[in-house]
């Protein structure tokens, strides 16, 4: 397997798509399949609004459902190895930007399915967490963000 052919998940992250996934193959497919049931008992289904939106539901879940089978296959376990001096995947990563010293932030390292800014959790390929893979403590790395390009400092990583 090649960076690209892996998809990083925590234990938690592996439980969510296994229970998302379990949901839509089993509840929700049957769910679709009552409503195409009564769309076609309707008749003519050329102009059978409802007919339409619960194909156009099947395929979304259908979609999604090879996204999450396709994202199992290739799962990753993030393995809490103990400290390491460099960041990787599964790493809490404290840095500043340069210029903002009194404003840390703490990132967690994660694969893209759990990734939330908002609450910390970062994708590896996201980039500042491109950025920050495989940096060590004291480090600076640039990142080129939406915003334009960024300077962060590794404060310290566990």
């Amino acid at each position: 397997m090649t960076l690209n052919d892996v998809v990083y998940v925590t234990e938690e992250g592996l439980r969510k798509i296994k229970e998302e996934l379990e949901y839509l193959t089993g509840e929700k497919r049957e769910e679709i399949a009552q409503k195409l049931q009564q769309a076609i008992a309707q008749g003519d289904l050329k102009e059978n609004a409802d007919y339409h939106t619960a194909k156009e539901e099947q395929a979304f879940v259908e979609g999604r459902i090879r996204d999450l089978e396709d994202s199992l296959r290739r799962a990753k376990l993030i393995e809490q190895e103990g400290p390491s001096d460099r960041v990787r995947v599964g790493s809490r990563v404290t840095v500043v930007e340069v210029g903002y010293e009194d404003e840390p932030e703490t990132y967690f390292i994660v694969g893209p399915h759990e990734a939330d800014p908002a609450a910390g959790r970062i994708s590896n390929e996201s980039p500042i967490g491109r950025a920050l893979l495989g940096a060590r403590k004291g480090q600076v790395v640039a990142a080129e963000t939406p915003g334009g390009q960024i300077e962060l400092q590794i404060q310290s990583i566990n």
